[in-house]
């Protein structure tokens, strides 16, 4: 078995293996396009000839289509994925990336026309027509692109993976939106006799998710010692809403401020007798958070609510999630250990809390160094050195 390169343009190979059908025993020529330099044409000339004499290359020509393959490529990740992230994914690919390349065949895609397809998102990739897709929305869909190829190139379908060789769009990373202490104190007490007080106040002062509110029950708060502890998280899909371990795989426990713990105690008393109006009992079990008959409530009606109450109340506007954001914010401020913030936020490592709220690290930095300033000078007073 042979093989040899030919340059087509500068940069742009084509790689030809002369085979022999092992049927017929008729010498047959496969042609690969490569973009790179001469060396590494040669390389994969290499590459390939080991391939076809492995028999991981089959002789007959793959027309399976880029859109095709997505379709199978889901229904493998199907049991790999939360329902929630499956939904998200089929989204994805259905409306943005397979009327981009879904016909255009797999084994002949090519890095250049998946950089054609992003810029076209860019410009004109809204469904509705009303313009193109924001680069975050492209980032998106060139990690799932990735993900898909890569499974291509595992199952012997593909070479090599076209994607590796694209550079996504740069996205910036969004403002953090947090509220100071008072902005915050005003938002808890407008919030105070409606429906989202225990919510808003859950995430003000324990930084929880909203999945993680709507998932919380009575059995996992402990009024007692002052601790709640997050084992579960509620995921709403198409099909309705069910409940899923936390963000990182793992519970957490959450020391309670006593104002929660009061605030709690009462809710808890209202809460039981709203339901035995209804002819309940409120056991364990119930939700914390709940509709007025008593089922758990949807996040994503958590999160139209809080819309609507900032509407009503002339606030500023934030989402449910900023609270979270808040509180981590508050308890940096306050000179609370980055360590401790990352356990009460359930954030898998504490290079996540850094990262995610490094704004706030110049301010803490310069208070260390003026409480440094100031406990140094007061050495050198009381041992009568002026320092230098």
């Amino acid at each position: 078995m042979r093989g040899h390169i030919r340059e087509r343009s500068p940069g742009h190979w084509a790689i030809v293996v002369d085979v022999r059908d092992p049927e017929t025993g008729e010498r047959r020529r496969k042609w690969h396009s490569f973009r790179g330099s001469k060396r590494e044409a040669q390389v994969e000339c290499a590459r390939l000839i080991g391939e076809h004499k492995a028999g991981r290359i089959s002789l007959a020509p793959n027309k399976t289509t880029v859109g095709e393959f997505l379709v199978r490529w889901l229904d493998h990740m199907q049991s790999q994925l939360t329902p929630r992230s499956h939904e998200r994914y089929s989204e994805i690919v259905t409306k943005n990336i397979v009327p981009l390349i879904g016909n255009l065949a797999l084994a002949k895609l090519q890095p250049a026309t998946i950089s054609q397809a992003y810029v076209k998102a860019l410009k004109s990739g809204r469904c509705d027509g009303q313009g193109g897709l924001s680069p975050k929305t492209v980032l998106y869909m060139h990690r799932i692109l990735r993900q898909v190829l890569a499974q291509a190139v595992l199952w012997d379908l593909l070479g090599r993976n076209p994607a590796d060789s694209v550079d996504p769009p740069k996205t910036e990373r969004r403002q953090m939106n947090a509220l100071d202490t008072d902005a915050t104190a005003a938002l808890v007490d407008a919030a105070r006799n409606t429906s989202l007080f225990v919510p808003v106040l859950l995430a003000v002062m324990c930084g929880i998710r909203r999945g993680e509110i709507a998932a919380l029950r009575w059995k996992s708060v402990d009024l007692e010692r002052g601790t709640l502890a997050v084992v579960a998280s509620a995921e709403q899909t198409n099909n309705g809403v069910r409940e899923k371990p936390p963000k990182n795989g793992k519970g957490r426990s959450v020391e309670l401020p006593s104002l929660v713990v009061e605030e709690l105690r009462g809710h808890r008393i209202q809460q039981a007798e709203h339901l035995l109006r209804l002819g309940v009992r409120l056991t364990d079990h119930h939700h914390v958070v709940m509709r007025e008959d008593g089922l758990p409530i949807q996040p994503r009606s958590l999160t139209h609510a809080f819309q609507i109450f900032l509407g009503k109340q002339k606030l500023r506007r934030v989402r449910l999630h900023d609270l979270r954001h808040t509180h981590a914010t508050l308890l940096l401020k306050g000179g609370v250990h980055p360590k401790i913030a990352q356990e009460r936020l359930g954030h898998s490592s504490i290079a996540i809390t850094l990262d995610l709220y490094s704004h706030v690290l110049p301010g803490m930095q310069r208070e260390a160094a003026q409480l440094l300033d100031q406990k140094m000078r007061a050495a050198f007073e009381r041992t009568g050195n002026k320092g230098r």
